[in-house]
């Protein structure tokens, strides 16, 4: 028998799958013809499990520069009569933001689906966010499902119902949806190609002042057939239980949440539930019915009370007799779980938890103070931490010059990189948004004395860096702004960027180099550098700083990991490094402080290197004042 794959045209089959494969199976089913993304966790997958099949399914997938861009892209298919979708993390709806208001007035030829992958609890981003409010801003209707199946089905459901209302759909995503796994029974596959064509229509299409008065109108007319068309669609399920007191609201996946509790605590003839599949908009008739059938009522959901306040809403337009809870039991910062929805429930209904829950926060409080702390850091022969040893040094040589109450300023961006604000290197000071570095950079010029030192990555230097530097060329901030390159958007995945040379589906590209951007932007001072040659990057950094005006320095070098991977596949094998013991100096840990290297450790009195883990780069080597170390 053939093997499933995620291509499969295998009707009735299961395939045990990550939430965001699902989402994309749901897109190949639905016969998605272009697709855009901008990685970012948790969102990653969805656009590197399509990337994976373009060829043979015949779809377009691209790695945008940004979210705005990859958004226009699919926005532009589905404007040419194709099925496109987008994919983000729930910041880089905020990148897509502008383009997104007005396409939602444009409404949808082609099928347009946006996925948000928002990550409560903050894993891996700035903050967190509820993109729900942005699609009520934009009249945008939200698919959220409560499963990895239902991702699936949602995701091939979500084109059809954008064609059949003409407008743009929104599949709102978490963490534990996408980064979860579960089985998932797949559908067919449409074997539908269109052939794209523009239509001219600029009073649908061209955005002055005239058409947007022209066209809010019939929007808000699409999203009233919308709102009338949810009460009936099957992700919005009412089960009701007879003279019960409790009606649970539930949406997406904290409905999983629920039914789990419900079953923990005995419930389940108790308690009337409804299911929300689409929290905007809401199926108002199902909302009235649960309602008027309780005497009290219980919103579920994650983040912030955005179906709570909608509900409440109904409760006094139509003058309901029934108290509402949400936010009052379940919390608003982070994940839900089992455990906090049964918590919230046995608070309602008066009734005793299953578990001890507190006994188990002793153990485990008592467990974590038993371990040693680990916090993350850069990788053993990360280029970036030579990078961030040349600039700490650089920096401070020169602001020794300003005044002994006078500190260097590093200006930080989102990034593995990001890693840096920790000991030893405390290298990044600030930390927004992605370009926000640089950005950052150039109001600070203009406001205290003090070398201020950027840094960003590649990657990140191509989504959101260009404009900041211009801005610094053109307004004249004295500025140094170095760009981490390490040919790889290392974080999310190591998937292509406009620098390395390849696409989304590996076809040979155009490699842009970061340093004939800034010298076309008008930059005088622009270096490359090599990060682990640290007395010469040093003293291009310090350069830098001391150039009067904005200055680039690349420093380039290669991921650590994928080095390494290299090196395996092509059967070469690392020489580690080595401390020979006579001629260390016990105490000094000049090595230890100064890069905070993994593979560097303290055994008893002796400080050595792990072989299995160190890559060689020799970084060490260059800082031991006693010059102990050395390659095998």
């Amino acid at each position: 028998m053939k093997e499933l794959t995620i291509s499969s045209n295998a009707p009735g089959q299961r395939l045990f799958v990550l939430g965001n494969e699902a989402i994309a199976r749901g897109a190949i089913e639905a016969g998605v013809q272009v697709v855009a993304a901008y990685p970012g966790t948790p969102s990653s997958e969805i656009l590197g499990t399509l990337a994976g099949v373009a060829r043979e399914l015949d779809m377009y997938v691209e790695w945008s520069t940004n979210e705005k861009t990859a958004f226009e892209v699919a926005l532009g298919a589905s404007i040419c009569g194709v099925r496109a979708m987008a994919a983000m993390k729930h910041v880089g709806v905020n990148v897509a933001h502008d383009p997104l208001m007005t396409a939602s007035h444009i409404g949808a030829r082609g099928g347009l689906v946006l996925v948000s992958a928002d990550d409560p609890w903050a894993w891996s981003s700035q903050n967190e966010q509820d993109s729900r409010y942005i699609a009520l801003q934009g009249y945008i209707p939200v698919l959220e499902p409560s499963s990895v199946q239902e991702a699936k089905d949602m995701m091939a459901d979500a084109f059809r119902l954008s064609e059949e209302f003409g407008q743009l759909f929104m599949l709102r995503s978490v963490t534990r949806i996408s980064h979860g796994r579960g089985d998932i029974v797949l559908g067919d596959i449409s074997r539908e190609r269109r052939k794209g064509s523009f239509e001219k229509d600029p009073d649908r299409l061209a955005y002055v002042p005239r058409v947007a008065r022209i066209n809010k109108p019939l929007m808000l007319q699409r999203f009233e057939r919308i709102k009338k068309a949810v009460d009936t669609l099957s992700y919005n399920q009412l089960h009701m239980a007879d003279r019960a007191r409790l009606g649970i609201i539930a949406c997406g996946l904290s409905y999983s949440y629920t039914l789990e509790a419900v079953k923990w605590l005995g419930v389940e003839d108790r308690v009337s539930i409804l299911k929300i599949g689409t929290p905007h908009p809401l199926p108002e008739e199902l909302i009235i019915r649960l309602l008027k059938s309780v005497e009290e009522v219980l919103v579920v959901e994650e983040l912030d009370p955005f179906v709570e306040l909608h509900v409440k809403a109904i409760v006094g337009e139509h003058n309901i007799a029934v108290e509402v809870h949400g936010k009052d039991v379940v919390p608003r910062i982070g994940e839900l779980s089992t455990r906090k929805v049964t918590e919230a429930m046995a608070t309602l209904i008066k009734c005793r938890p299953p578990v001890d829950f507190a006994a188990l926060d002793r153990l485990e409080q008592e467990a974590v103070s038993l371990l040693p702390s680990r916090p993350p850091a850069l990788c053993p022969g990360c280029s970036h931490r030579a990078s961030f040893r040349a600039i700490t040094t650089a920096a401070q040589r020169v602001a020794r010059e300003y005044g002994d109450d006078v500190e260097p300023i590093y200006p930080g961006d989102i990034g593995c990189y990001t890693l840096a604000l920790n000991p030893p290197q405390h290298a990044v000071d600030t930390c927004i948004c992605m370009g926000g570095g640089f950005g950052l950079a150039n109001g600070m010029a203009h406001v205290v004395e003090a070398p201020i030192i950027a840094h960003l990555g590649d990657s990140t230097f191509f989504h959101s860096g260009i404009p900041p530097l211009i801005n610094a060329v053109y307004n004249k901030a004295n500025i140094t702004m170095v760009v981490l390159d390490n040919s790889a958007t290392a974080m999310t995945g190591f998937q292509p960027h406009p620098g390395t040379g390849c696409t989304a589906t590996g076809d040979e590209a155009v490699a842009l180099k970061a340093e004939d951007v800034a010298r076309a932007c008008g930059v005088k001072f622009v270096e490359v550098v090599d990060p682990f040659d640290l007395k010469a990057a040093t003293e291009t950094i310090e350069k830098a700083i001391r150039f009067p005006g904005p200055a680039v320095v690349v420093s380039r070098g290669p991921c650590a990991t994928i080095e390494l991977r290299e090196k395996r596949q092509a059967g070469e094998k690392v020489a580690p490094y080595y401390i020979d013991q006579d001629k260390c100096h016990p105490g000094c840990d000049a090595c230890i402080k100064l890069l905070g290297c993994p593979a560097i450790l303290k055994q008893a009195d002796r400080t050595v290197i792990d072989a299995p883990l160190c890559t060689g780069c020799g970084l060490c080597a260059q800082v031991c004042p006693y010059k102990a170390i050395t390659q095998e």
